[in-house]
């Protein structure tokens, strides 16, 4: 598994980490194997919202991980927290009443990251400095993140804070790749020039922040799976013929296409089926040339000048 730095820290992470947010459906057992499966393959980085599942995704990772007897300096957790039921809400009384909750749900004394779970137009930078120096002061957050959060978000809560967001939770992937085509379309009269998220991929390799892509493999709000999807043929066939190039799955090959942008991305992966999980590891090592990786960003739809 290819390691990267965790933002501005020093701290290295695999470029490849486990979402969680469909744990809370499986049976203990099938949960073991999900993270014996991930750890064997050096993928010892986990995310969670106190959302998933209501909370019990978090509850059931704790109960795999207390019948591996994983020591916990041995894994990296990360959880996010600001969204309520009908809102949003960054409140320093919420984010402190929240990682209490995923700490207790978890069963651990710290989270490696917490992120804010996407952005509240109504949040007060001061009070989320507030809960962020109390968090840290007490050992229960080592480092802070957000997620869905453009640059002069990011500039506005920073500017209140003694730490340095380190992390920023996007959807990112063959068919949401918008951020990539901006930047290929600038000053252009067409769809993919449209300033839609103010230049987010540069800004986070300009500030060292890590982007962590999550559902790299959807389409659309949620619509479903493109992989295999015979919606999308001339992407897949192009991703089944480069797969065979490099020897892996068409899951691999759509992760490396990802992890090849030297923005550092991490990708996060919510798959629960331990093959998947070891197809995207093992692809993790290769490098896409760059005539693949955009043969494969054109047939994803996406047009180059």
């Amino acid at each position: 598994m290819r390691n990267i730095e965790l933002g501005s820290t020093s701290i290295e992470v695999p470029q490849v980490a486990l979402g969680c947010m469909r744990m809370s459906d499986l049976a203990l057992k099938d949960a073991v194997a999900v993270l014996e499966t991930s750890l064997d393959h050096g993928i010892n980085f986990f995310d969670h919202a106190d959302i998933y599942g209501k909370g019990e995704a978090e509850k059931k990772f704790a109960q795999a991980i207390k019948e591996m007897a994983v020591p916990r300096e041995k894994i990296m957790i990360q959880s996010k927290c600001g969204i309520r039921d009908g809102f949003y809400d960054f409140s320093k009384e919420h984010i402190l009443k929240s990682v209490d909750g995923i700490l207790e749900r978890l069963e651990t004394d710290y989270l490696d990251v917490l992120a804010l779970h996407r952005p509240d137009t109504l949040m007060e930078p001061s009070e989320i400095a507030e809960a962020f120096d109390k968090l840290q002061s007490t050992g229960k957050v080592r480092h802070f993140g957000v997620s869905n959060q453009g640059p002069m978000q990011i500039e506005l809560i920073e500017r209140a804070l003694n730490q340095k967001l380190v992390v920023n939770q996007l959807q990112f992937g063959l068919k949401h790749a918008g951020m990539v085509a901006y930047g290929m379309n600038g000053n252009m009269e067409n769809e993919a020039g449209i300033y839609r998220d103010g230049g987010i991929l540069e800004y986070s390799r300009l500030k060292e922040m890590t982007i962590q892509a999550w559902s790299p493999y959807q389409y659309g709000y949620f619509d479903g799976v493109f992989l295999g999807n015979n919606d999308f043929k001339e992407l897949n066939d192009v991703i089944e013929e480069i797969a065979q190039k490099y020897g892996v799955t068409d899951t691999g090959i759509a992760t490396a296409w990802i992890n090849r942008h030297p923005a550092n991305i991490q990708t996060i992966i919510g798959t629960m089926n331990p093959q998947r999980i070891e197809a995207v590891a093992l692809a993790s090592e290769i490098e896409l040339s760059r005539e693949d990786w955009y043969r494969l960003y054109q047939a994803s739809g996406y047009q180059l000048l």
